[in-house]
């Protein structure tokens, strides 16, 4: 593989017994930081959960290097190429779990329980089917911003959310076919799982989620309306590569159709909202004319 641009950003995930998993933690900061690469690094005791940036050189040489640990001799790389470092630093932590759904991580072991992995060609034909329930797998501004058509949006801001989003939402579902997915499928490996534990008789999921779907040569990210979210500086990429390409995001301002994140200017908020780029001119950066008022008060 030839690199067109002299960066590529790697996401990838792995669930498996990490012994000594805050060691290793520790260990795998130091070999990032000698490196070069720059990220953000999960590690549990139920396995590693990451995003980074590098070099194309430095970036083959961490997927060769951390293949090299038997336990992850078969860790599936989702590789991006980008034209700088999509992160400021190397982070490595260690966590209880690698997606937080504070759930009894022995009932919710994805190597003994999960749904139906798809390829991106089965999902784009189980999308096409009436009698499917779509769930979108991340949080409601992630899904604001993009995501496949058809799709239930979770009122959610976090992942813990969702056993009781669920109960309380989707109780009498439990006979239709669901359609799980998220952004690298990390989160669905958890997500299915609880929906196959709350007696959902067919469950399925996304194989390496929505980026993984964008990439794929024949389904060219077909219904998938406007951008995926992602966690890094980049904070959007592109997912359909046809002229089916839609913007579903809406200003935060005038609610006109766009597909931009921003921070608000106010550093005791910094709001991540969907803004157009005339009203991030009009209104200085601002989610509001309160955090205006503030910076104001406070300079």
């Amino acid at each position: 593989m030839d690199a067109k641009q002299p960066y590529r950003v790697l996401l990838f995930y792995k669930y498996v017994n990490l012994p000594d998993a805050e060691q290793f933690a520790k260990d795998h900061l130091a070999y990032c930081k000698e490196l070069g690469v720059k990220g953000r690094i999960l590690v549990a005791n139920e396995g590693i959960n990451g995003t980074l940036s590098g070099t194309y050189e430095q970036t083959e040489t961490y997927m060769r290097d951390l293949r090299a640990n038997p336990l992850f001799a078969d860790i599936v790389f989702k590789i991006d190429e980008a034209e700088g470092h999509a992160f400021k630093k190397m982070f490595v932590r260690y966590k209880k779990e690698l997606v937080t759904l504070r759930f009894d991580e022995e009932e919710l072991d994805p190597n003994v329980i999960s749904g139906t992995r798809l390829s991106p060609k089965q999902f784009h034909e189980y999308l096409q089917r009436d009698d499917v329930i779509v769930l979108d797998g991340r949080n409601g501004y992630e899904y604001d911003l993009g995501h496949f058509r058809g799709a239930i949006r979770p009122d959610v801001d976090s992942f813990r959310e969702f056993p009781e989003w669920i109960r309380q939402n989707m109780s009498e579902l439990k006979d239709k076919p669901v359609l799980t997915y998220c952004t690298g499928g990390i989160r669905c490996e958890k997500l299915s799982g609880f929906l196959l534990r709350e007696g959902f008789k067919e469950v399925y999921q996304l194989d390496g989620g929505i980026v993984t779907y964008g990439k794929d040569e024949e389904v060219k990210g077909r219904l998938f309306d406007g951008k995926c979210y992602v966690f890094d500086e980049r904070i959007s990429v592109r997912i359909n590569h046809t002229d089916e390409d839609v913007v579903v995001g809406r200003c935060h301002h005038c609610g006109k159709p766009a597909d931009r994140y921003i921070n608000c200017a106010d550093d005791t908020c910094h709001l991540q909202h969907i803004c157009c780029e005339e009203c991030e001119a009009e209104h200085a950066g601002y989610c509001s004319d309160k955090c205006a008022a503030h910076d104001r008060m406070a300079g």
